[in-house]
């Protein structure tokens, strides 16, 4: 019994297996960003909310940060155009921004606390919130980079 020639050489036994395994990693990376972002942006959009409203828990923080009340006003209004940015499709550039606020919001509260000692356990959340921005931009899809 002859054995036919594969037509196509470059389709080994292993081609199924590497799609099913790109296609597994990609499915794996989409939740990944996806939950990421929607965290991130949840977190931007509710905290943007709280501070144009100047909650009390949120205007005490910020004063005892060393910060001026429409300060809120102001990083609340960009929050809440963040959250916005990074869930609509399309736009790289400004997502692109949106990151970089996200980032410098986070990290400029984490600098905040340390530097005035003043409610020090917010220090893990605010980390997690960094590592999720940074884990949301790293996993984007092509269709949200620049």
């Amino acid at each position: 019994m002859a054995r036919a020639s594969n037509p196509h050489p470059n389709t080994g036994s292993t081609l199924p297996t590497a799609i099913a395994s790109r296609y597994g990693s990609m499915r794996w990376r989409s939740a990944g960003y996806w939950l990421a972002t929607v965290a991130v942006a949840g977190e931007l959009g509710l905290g943007g909310i709280w501070d144009i409203a100047r909650i009390p828990n949120v205007r005490d923080l910020v004063t005892h940060l060393g910060y001026p009340s429409y300060f809120l006003v102001l990083l609340g209004t960009w929050k809440v155009l963040g959250a916005v940015a990074l869930l609509v499709p399309r736009r790289p550039l400004l997502k692109e921004w949106a990151y970089a606020g996200a980032f410098f919001t986070y990290t400029g509260a984490i600098v905040s606390h340390l530097s005035t000692g003043y409610d020090l356990g917010e220090l893990p959340l605010l980390a997690v919130l960094t590592a999720l921005t940074v884990l949301s931009w790293a996993l984007r899809p092509p269709s949200r980079r620049t």
